[in-house]
C-alpha cells in the first residue's frame, strides 16, 4: 500500500503543498529503481487529486504527468489503460487542471504499448473536452505533439475515424499563429494529405485553414533561440498546398490573387508553389486556369525588375507545360497542349519581329521555358518560332539586330536540348538544320566581334545535339574556328573559338586530327620571313598566334585519340625550343607544358592514356630535363629548360599524370624515376646518348640537381599503396642535398620531396627513428652559429613539420616549437613568421589530395586550439620581434575557415588590432580579410575596443598599397552597421577621414569609399539609421 511508503508520502507532500518541483525528478526515479510504482503514486495522491481546490487537483495532476514523462516506457498496457481513463475524466475539470493533464497525454502517447482503440478515446476526448485555440502555447504545442505521436504509431487506428480527425485538428489549428506551433500543426496537415487520410467533405476546410497563412510573411526576432526561419515555414506549408489535386480549385484562384499583388516576396512564394503544385496536378485540374495563369506570368516576366521573380515565372511556366503536355489526345478530346502554347505563341511570337525593343528577351525567354517542357511543346514551339527567326535574321542588316536574333536562336537550341529527346524520334531542330547552319557559318565570315562569339556558342548548342551536324558541317566548322584562331585580333573571339573547338572535338575527333592540329602545328612553328627571325618571332601578334595555337592544342585534346596526336606537337615545341632550331622563348615552352598539363587534367583516364604519358610523354620530358641540365656553362646559346619557370611547368605535367595513373605504370614510373636520379639509369630515355656517370643528387652542379623537383613530381604523387624502391637510401640522398645544395630550386624540392614521402611512409619504428634522425640534424644546424645553410636546414625543418602536421604525427610538434622558438631569431625570425603561412596553406604541388597525400581533416583547427597560446604568451614576452608573432598570428588566422576565425577572433582581438598598426603590408592585408566577416556580427568584445579599431583602420586609408586601402575601407563601411549607439560619437571623425579616399586615384578605392562614407553619412540622419 502506499500508505506504508513515508518516502512516497513525503515526495507528495512536498511537491504538492510545500511547492518543490524539483521533487517530480526524485519521485519519477523512485520509480524506476523500483522503489515504488506509477499506480501507488496514483494511489498517494489520491486526496491531492479529490481536494476540492483546484490548483491542488493541478499539482497533483502535475506530479504525476512529470513522472509519465519520465517513465512512460515502462508501463504496462493494464496501468496505460487506468492512466488514459484517468485522464480522459480529467480532461473536464478546472481549466487550471487542463494543462497537466495535457502533459500526461502526450507522455501515454509515446507508451508502446498503448491498448487498441486508446488513440480513438484520447482523440474523442480531446476533440470534444478542450478548445485548443483558448489555451496557452505551450499547452498548444502538447496537443500537437500528441497527434504527431498518435500519426506516427497509431496511423490505422486514426484513420478508421475517417474525415472526423480532419475536422478535429482544423478546429485545433484554426487560429494558431506563433510559429513554433505553426511548423509542428503543418507537419500534421502534412501527414493527412501525404499518408492517405480520409479529407472526405472538409478538403475544403483544411485548404482554408492551412492557406490563411499563404503567402508567409515572417521575420524572426533577433538572436532567435528557437532558430525558425521563413523558409522554413515557406516549405512546410508549400509541402500541404502542393501535396493533392483535392486542392487545385481553391489553390490556383488563390496564387493568381498572390501573383498580382504588389508585394515581391507574395509574388516570389505563389510562382514557386505553382511550379511544385502542377507536378501533382492533372491537366483537368488546370483546365479552367490556364488562361488566368497565363496571364499573371507574361505580366511578371514582362514587367518585373526581379530576376528571382522571373526565374520563377519561367520556372511555372515550363511546369505549367510539362503537366499540360502530359494530356492524352483522344479523338473527341481537345488538345489541352496546343491551346495553351497557342495563347503563348499569340502573346509572345510578334515581339520577336522588333530585335530592338524591350520585350523581345523576355518573350524569347518565355517561349524557350515552354519549349523546353516536353518533345510535344519544343516540336510546336519550334515549328511556330524557328523560320520566323531564320527569316529575319537574312534579312536583316544591322549586325546588333543579327546578334540578338542569334542569340535568340541558341537559347532555343538550348531549350530543345534539354527536352533529351530519344534517339528514334525526330529532333524538333531537324527540319531546320540546314539553315541554321547557314547562318552560322555566315555569323562566324562577319567581321562583327559579338556577331562571332553569338555563331561560335550556337555552333556548340548544335553539335550537342546528335544529328544536326553533318560531316560537311563539321569540315566547314573546323576550317571557320582554325581561321578565327589565326586571323582574328580581339581575344575574345579566340577565347569562344577556342572553347567550340574543344566542345566539336570531344564529339567529333576525326575533323580535328586530320585537319586543326596539323594546322596548328604549322602555326606553331612558323618564323616570320626576316632575316632576324629571332626579333621578329617575339612581336605581339606572331606570338599571341603561337599561344593561341598552344592553348587550342590543349582544348580539344579531350579524347585519347586526339591526344596521341597533340602531345607529340607540343613535346616537339619544347625539343625545338631545347636544341634552338626554332627560336621559341621561355614563355613558349612554359605555355606548352601548361597545355600538357590541361590535357593530363581534362583527358579521359584510360589504360591507352596512362600509356601515352608513362611511354611517351614523361620520359621525352625527363629526357629533355637531362640533356639541357647536362650542356656545359660554355655552350653557345643556354637551353631554356634549365630555366626554373620551365621546370616549375614541368612538375604538374609530371605529378598530374602520376596522380591518374594505373597502379602498375605508377610503380614503374617511380621505380625509373628513382633509379634514374640514384644510379643515373638513363636506359629507358628516349635519345639515349647520356654518360654514365650521371650523380644528379649530389648537388656538384645546380644545373643537374635542380631536376630533383621532376623526381618530387614523380614519386610523390603516386598513390599512397605504390611502393616507392630504394626508400632508404633516396631519403637519405634528399636529406643530403637538401642540406647542403646552395641553389634555391634544388634544396627547396629536395625538402618537398622528402616530406611528401615520408607523408605517405607507413607508421612505425623505421618512420620515427627516420625523423628522430632528421630532427636531431636539422636542430643542431640551427643551433650551430657557425652553420652557412640555416635557410637550407629551416626549408627542410618546415616542410617536413608540415608532411608531419596533415597527418597528425605526433613528432610535428616538436618541430612546430621549434618554429615558435625561431620567431625571435634575429636572422630567421621573419622567414619563420612566413613559415607559417606555408604550414596553414594548401601547395599546388606537393602534400595535397590531387597528390594522394595522408591529409587528416580540420588540421588547421587543431593547429590553431593547441598553439594559438603559445603566439599570445611569445607576443607579450617578446621585447624586440613583437612584429613577428604578430605576422605568425595573421598567417594562422588567416588561413582558418570563416566560421572558425568568427568564433576564435574575439580572444585575440588585442594582437589583431597590433596588426593592423604592423608595418608590414601582407600582415596587414591579412589582418583586415580576417576581421571583416567578425565585423558582419560583432562580439561584444570587439565594441568594446571600437576606439582603437576605428583609429588603425582609419589610417589604413592612407596605406600605400591599393588592397589595404580597399580592405581597410571594407571594414569601415562593416562598422557603420554596428549599434547606432556604440557608432555615433564616430560619425563626425570618419566622415572627414574618408573625405580623402573619396578622390583616391584609383577607381576601386573610390567606389569602396562611396559605399562606407555614404553609410556612415546616413547614420543617425532623418530617413537614415
Amino acid at each position: 500500500m502506499a500508505t506504508d511508503c513515508p518516502l512516497l508520502l513525503g515526495l507528495v507532500e512536498e511537491f504538492v503543498s510545500g511547492l518543490v518541483d524539483s521533487k517530480a525528478k526524485d519521485a519519477a526515479a523512485a520509480v524506476k529503481d523500483g522503489q515504488f510504482t506509477v499506480l501507488q503514486l496514483v494511489e498517494a495522491l489520491g486526496p491531492s487529486l479529490t481536494s476540492s481546490q483546484p490548483h491542488t487537483r493541478a499539482r497533483g495532476v502535475q506530479l504525476l504527468s512529470e513522472v509519465l514523462s519520465e517513465c512512460s516506457g515502462s508501463l504496462t498496457e493494464k496501468e496505460v489503460e487506468v492512466l488514459i481513463a484517468f485522464y480522459e475524466n480529467r480532461i473536464k475539470d478546472h481549466y487550471v487542471v487542463t494543462s497537466p493533464v495535457l502533459q500526461g497525454l502526450k507522455a501515454l502517447t509515446k507508451c508502446t504499448v498503448l491498448p487498441p482503440g486508446s488513440a480513438v478515446s484520447i482523440l474523442r476526448s480531446l476533440f470534444q473536452d478542450v478548445h485548443v485555440q483558448s489555451l496557452m502555447l505551450v499547452e498548444r504545442a502538447c496537443v500537437y505533439n500528441m497527434l504527431l505521436n498518435l500519426m506516427a504509431t497509431r496511423e490505422t487506428e486514426l484513420k478508421s475515424l475517417g474525415s472526423d480527425f480532419v475536422f478535429g485538428f482544423v478546429q485545433s489549428m484554426d487560429g494558431e499563429r506563433d510559429p513554433r506551433n505553426l511548423l509542428l500543426a503543418f507537419q500534421i496537415a502534412s501527414n493527412i494529405i501525404h499518408q492517405g487520410y480520409d479529407l472526405g467533405k472538409f478538403a475544403e476546410e483544411l485548404f482554408e485553414v492551412t492557406s490563411c497563412y499563404f503567402p508567409i510573411d515572417f521575420s524572426p526576432p533577433p538572436n532567435d533561440p528557437h532558430g525558425i526561419t521563413k523558409e522554413e515555414l515557406i516549405l512546410a506549408l508549400r509541402a500541404i498546398l502542393t501535396g493533392t489535386s483535392k486542392f487545385a480549385e481553391f489553390l490556383l484562384p488563390l496564387i493568381i490573387e498572390k501573383v498580382d499583388s504588389d508585394v515581391q516576396s507574395a509574388k516570389l512564394d505563389s510562382l514557386q508553389t505553382l511550379a511544385a503544385c502542377v507536378s501533382q496536378y492533372d491537366h483537368k485540374d488546370l483546365a479552367e486556369f490556364l488562361e488566368g495563369l497565363w496571364t499573371s506570368i507574361r505580366r511578371e516576366v514582362f514587367h518585373t525588375s526581379s530576376e528571382k521573380i522571373e526565374a520563377a515565372g519561367l520556372s511555372a511556366l515550363t511546369a505549367l507545360t510539362s503537366c499540360v503536355s502530359r494530356s492524352v489526345l483522344s479523338s473527341d478530346s481537345e488538345d489541352c497542349l496546343s491551346t495553351f502554347l497557342n495563347l503563348v505563341i499569340k502573346d509572345c511570337k510578334h515581339h520577336l519581329s522588333e530585335p530592338d525593343l524591350r520585350l523581345v528577351w523576355p518573350s524569347a525567354k518565355l517561349l524557350q521555358a515552354a519549349c523546353s517542357a516536353s518533345i510535344r511543346a519544343s516540336h510546336i514551339i519550334t515549328a511556330a518560332v524557328m523560320p520566323s527567326l531564320i527569316e529575319q535574321y537574312n534579312s536583316r542588316t544591322q549586325c546588333s539586330h543579327r546578334r540578338t536574333l542569334l542569340e535568340v536562336g541558341q537559347k532555343f537550341v538550348q531549350s530543345v536540348k534539354s527536352v533529351n529527346t530519344p534517339e528514334k524520334e525526330e529532333n524538333a531542330l531537324s527540319p531546320y538544320r540546314s539553315s541554321l547552319c547557314s547562318i552560322v557559318f555566315s555569323a562566324l565570315s562577319e567581321t562583327n566581334d559579338s556577331l562571332e562569339i553569338t555563331a561560335t556558342q550556337l555552333l556548340t548548342s548544335l553539335a550537342q545535339q546528335q544529328g544536326l551536324l553533318e560531316e560537311s558541317d563539321i569540315e566547314l566548322a573546323v576550317d571557320h574556328l582554325t581561321k578565327l584562331l589565326l586571323t582574328e585580333e580581339d581575344e575574345r573571339v579566340c577565347v569562344a573559338a577556342v572553347d567550340c573547338a574543344g566542345a566539336l572535338a570531344a564529339l567529333h575527333p576525326g575533323q580535328f586530327i586530320s585537319k586543326m592540329i596539323p594546322r596548328l602545328r604549322i602555326e606553331a612553328f612558323a618564323v616570320p620571313m626576316d632575316e632576324d627571325s629571332l626579333e621578329v618571332s617575339r612581336r605581339p601578334s606572331h606570338q599571341m598566334v603561337r599561344q593561341r595555337c598552344l592553348s587550342a592544342l590543349a582544348s580539344v585534346s579531350s579524347q585519347p585519340i586526339i591526344v596521341q596526336q597533340s602531345t607529340p606537337v607540343l613535346l616537339e615545341l619544347i625539343s625545338a625550343a631545347h636544341t634552338g632550331s626554332v627560336p621559341f622563348t621561355v614563355e613558349d615552352v612554359v605555355l606548352a607544358c601548361r597545355s600538357l598539363q590541361r590535357i593530363a587534367e581534362q583527358v579521359q583516364d584510360t589504360e591507352d592514356t596512362g600509356r601515352c604519358f608513362h611511354d611517351i610523354i614523361i620520359p621525352r620530358l625527363l629526357s629533355l630535363a637531362l640533356q639541357a641540365a647536362l650542356q656545359g656553362e660554355d655552350a653557345p646559346r643556354p637551353s631554356p629548360l634549365v630555366e626554373e619557370s620551365v621546370l616549375s611547368a614541368m612538375v604538374p605535367v609530371i605529378s598530374t599524370s602520376c596522380s591518374r595513373l594505373q597502379p602498375k605504370l605508377a610503380e614503374e614510373t617511380a621505380f625509373k624515376a628513382v633509379s634514374l636520379f640514384l644510379n643515373g639509369n638513363v636506359s629507358f630515355l628516349p635519345d639515349n646518348s647520356f654518360p654514365s656517370n650521371i650523380q644528379l643528387l649530389k648537388g656538384d652542379c645546380w644545373r643537374q640537381s635542380q631536376m630533383v623537383c621532376l623526381l618530387m613530381a614523380c614519386v610523390c604523387s603516386s598513390p599512397r599503396t605504390v611502393e616507392v624502391p630504394h626508400l632508404d637510401e633516396l631519403l637519405s640522398a634528399l636529406e643530403e642535398l637538401s642540406c647542403s645544395s646552395s641553389h634555391t630550386l634544388s634544396y627547396t624540392s629536395a625538402a618537398k620531396c622528402f616530406a611528401g614521402l615520408i607523408n605517405k611512409r607507413s607508421p612505425g619504428a623505421a618512420l620515427d627513428s627516420l625523423i628522430q634522425r632528421t630532427v636531431k640534424r636539422v636542430f643542431s644546424e640551427l643551433e650551430s652559429p657557425n652553420s652557412t645553410v640555416h635557410f637550407q636546414v629551416f626549408t627542410l625543418m618546415i616542410w617536413v613539420a608540415k608532411a608531419l602536421l596533415i597527418r597528425y604525427h605526433p613528432q610535428s610538434t616538436a618541430l612546430t616549437d621549434k618554429l615558435f622558438s625561431l620567431l625571435d631569431d634575429a636572422d630567421l625570425g621573419w622567414v619563420a613568421a612566413d613559415g607559417f603561412s606555408l604550414l596553414m596553406s594548401d601547395s599546388s604541388d606537393i602534400l595535397n589530395k590531387a597528390c594522394h597525400a595522408d591529409l587528416r581533416i580540420m588540421y588547421r583547427q587543431r593547429f590553431f586550439s593547441e598553439n594559438s597560446k603559445k603566439l599570445v604568451q611569445g607576443f607579450h614576452a617578446a621585447t624586440e620581434r613583437k612584429p613577428n608573432y604578430l605576422k605568425a598570428l595573421s598567417n594562422i588566422v588567416n588561413k582558418l575557415p570563416k566560421q572558425v576565425q568568427v568564433t576564435e577572433l574575439p580572444a585575440l582581438l588585442s594582437l589583431l588590432l597590433e596588426a593592423l598598426s604592423c608595418p608590414d603590408l601582407s600582415v596587414q592585408l591579412s589582418t583586415l580579410s580576417c576581421l571583416e566577416p567578425v565585423l558582419v556580427d560583432p562580439p561584444p568584445a570587439l565594441i568594446q575596443q571600437l576606439e582603437a579599431l576605428v583609429s588603425r583602420l582609419l589610417a589604413l586609408t592612407s596605406s600605400p598599397a591599393m588592397v589595404v586601402r580597399i580592405g581597410s575601407l571594407r571594414c569601415i563601411h562593416a562598422l557603420s552597421h554596428f549599434p547606432a549607439h556604440e557608432i555615433l560619437p564616430f560619425r563626425a571623425r570618419v566622415l572627414r577621414a574618408l573625405a580623402k579616399p573619396l578622390d583616391d586615384k584609383k577607381r576601386l578605392v573610390r567606389s569602396e569609399a562611396v559605399r562606407a562614407r555614404g553609410e556612415w553619412f546616413l547614420l543617425g540622419s532623418p530617413g537614415g539609421r
